[in-house]
């Protein structure tokens, strides 16, 4: 185990700026593409990105609740992390599917374009992570 004292500060303002290119990324990509491709696939390409935000914010409160009931035992192996983190975990992929196949059937956007949209936060991540190895804080 390391000793090296961790930056509590660095991490969240990196959660920050996921969170933030996460947003711009798909609303920066839905303009174009709605303009070139039709209102649908903007839509879509939109929508995914709002989902891959909600997804985001809620694995980030799921590996909160983990982190405080690890942290409230002392580290002791035996943690008993509350039956609802569990649950909440399920439940974003199962909002987010229904949330994608609403929008399929009855708003009639492109599946595709919400996977697209979807791909929005792995985009924000990649570009943070490349800033973050590009310009190191101390």
């Amino acid at each position: 185990m390391s000793t090296t004292p961790i930056k509590i500060p660095s991490y969240l303002a990196t959660e920050k700026w996921i969170s933030r290119l996460t947003i711009s990324l798909g609303a920066f990509a839905a303009i174009p593409i709605g303009w070139f491709y039709g209102l649908p696939w903007g839509a879509g390409i939109l929508a995914g990105a709002l989902l891959a935000w909600f997804n985001f914010r809620w694995l980030r409160q799921g590996v909160d609740a983990l982190t405080v009931a690890f942290t409230a035992r002392g580290g002791q192996r035996n943690t008993r992390v509350p039956i609802a983190t569990y649950f909440k975990a399920l439940f974003r992929y199962g909002l987010i599917a229904l949330a994608v196949y609403v929008i399929f059937k009855y708003l009639n956007v492109p599946i595709l374009s919400m996977i697209f949209g979807l791909c929005a936060l792995g985009a924000a991540t990649m570009a943070v992570s490349v800033y973050e190895i590009l310009h190191p804080q101390e």
